[in-house]
This record gives C-alpha cells, structure tokens and sequence, in this order.
C-alpha cells in the first residue's frame, strides 16, 4: 500500500493478537505503536497538537507559521514530523542533557533546536519549559543563556 505523505499512516499502527499466554479466555490485542512514522506514540501526540491549532486557527497551514515547543523527548519527533510536512517552521527548546542522536533526528526533520541549561529548574529564566513559553524572549535568551546546535 502507497500513502501520500506519513501523516495519514500515524495511528493507522496494526493490531497483533496475543497468543501463548493465559489471558483467562480473554482476547489481547497489542497495538504497535512503534510502527508511527517517527517511531512512538509520541506522534498522535503531535498530529493532535497540530491539529488543534489549525482547528481554533493559530496555524495555516502552507503559512509557515512558527510552532515554539520545549521537549525533552519523543513528544518533538512527532512534532517535527507534523510540521514539516504541513509547512511550519517548528523551534524546539531543550535541556542540553538530550542526546545528540535526538538532536542529529530532530534536525534531519527540519526543526531548529535551542539547547538550554540543564542545570536550572522550574522558574529559572533558562529553563527549557520557561523559555518555550516566552517566545517574545528567545532571541535574546539564544544570546544568554542557550545555544543551537
């Protein structure tokens, strides 16, 4: 089967029957969630967020508007993999602890990523989720308190 693009594939994962162990006569289906496109559940995560935002009309798609996320995992795969192919310009915000494998991944989707302190919590100007959540700021935080990769 030929799909146009991998956005119509996440969640469309197959089921597998579980057989060899006592269910109690019940029926297991095991959904494999790691046949997503970018390998997790973590992509419905980012179709819907996406979704969401063309919904209420935060995005256009083909615009490219500019999605800002902090992440510290497979939550920005997803993302990266949505808006790249719905046409935005994606700026994920994380700790400098993330793998540089992650990072390479991200990067090859098309995202911007901002490394952060890992060192700082919650409230610290640094801190990735603070910094996501303060776009007007994160030029100037690029200069501060972060760098790209």
């Amino acid at each position: 089967m030929i799909h146009d693009g991998p956005l119509g594939l996440i969640g469309n994962t197959p089921l597998v029957r579980l057989t060899g162990l006592d269910t109690n006569g019940c029926e297991v289906l095991l959904k494999m969630e790691s046949h997503n496109p970018g390998g997790s559940i973590k992509d419905r995560i980012g179709l819907s967020i996406i979704r969401a935002a063309e919904r209420s009309g935060r995005l256009v798609p083909g615009q490219r508007s500019k999605v800002i996320e902090a992440t510290a995992g497979n939550t920005g795969l997803g993302l990266a993999l949505v808006a790249a192919q719905r046409g935005y310009e994606l700026t994920l915000v994380v700790p400098d602890k993330m793998s540089r494998e992650k990072i390479l991944h991200l990067k090859a989707l098309g995202a911007r990523v901002l490394l952060t302190r890992s060192d700082v919590g919650k409230g610290h100007p640094a801190y990735y989720q603070d910094m996501a959540a303060r776009p007007e700021r994160l030029e100037v935080q690029d200069l501060l308190a972060a760098h790209l990769v």
